[in-house]
């Protein structure tokens, strides 16, 4: 249940205010090349970190450790937030540092879920998600004892 609400948080974090990433990567028409192997691809994902300028680098920070590991689009979108990111007000700014900084203390697999719950919730008809919305609402109004008590008992053990 925990999951679910820190999922559900990191999704409508992201998608309430925020704009959406820009896709920097040219538009082409033509058919795409066959995919290389995963391994390969990243391997040779640009830009590497030490290609980004000095002020990418400060303000993808929280990136860093797995910026190797990333795949080239969603470098891409990162280095698009980071195009934006002087220009945006000082609130928006720490809202973007704190999201950067929780999405890189997730797992791969945290990220992966959260990245399918947020196509669903994208997919799910405007009654369903202003549900999602009032019910996250609700739990955010929660007391910390509160959201503890309301958590799995296999969560309340660690």
């Amino acid at each position: 249940m925990r999951r679910f609400w820190l999922l559900l948080a990191l999704v409508f974090a992201g998608t309430a205010t925020a704009e959406p990433p820009v896709d920097v990567a040219p538009k082409v028409a033509a058919k795409k090349p066959a995919a290389k192997p995963a391994a390969k691809a990243k391997a040779m994902a640009r830009p590497a970190w030490a290609e980004l300028t000095a002020e990418q680098q400060k303000t993808l920070a929280p990136l860093k450790a797995d910026w190797e590991s990333l795949e080239t689009e969603r470098r891409r979108k990162w280095i698009g937030i980071a195009k934006r990111y002087p220009t945006m007000k000082a609130e928006e700014q720490e809202r973007v540092q704190r999201r950067m900084q929780r999405w890189a203390a997730l797992s791969p697999e945290q990220r992966r879920q959260a990245r399918e719950t947020y196509k669903q919730i994208v997919k799910a008809p405007p009654e369903k998600r202003d549900k999602l919305r009032q019910q996250w609402a609700e739990y955010q109004s929660l007391s910390p004892r509160e959201r503890e008590d309301i958590a799995p008992e296999h969560r309340r053990k660690k």
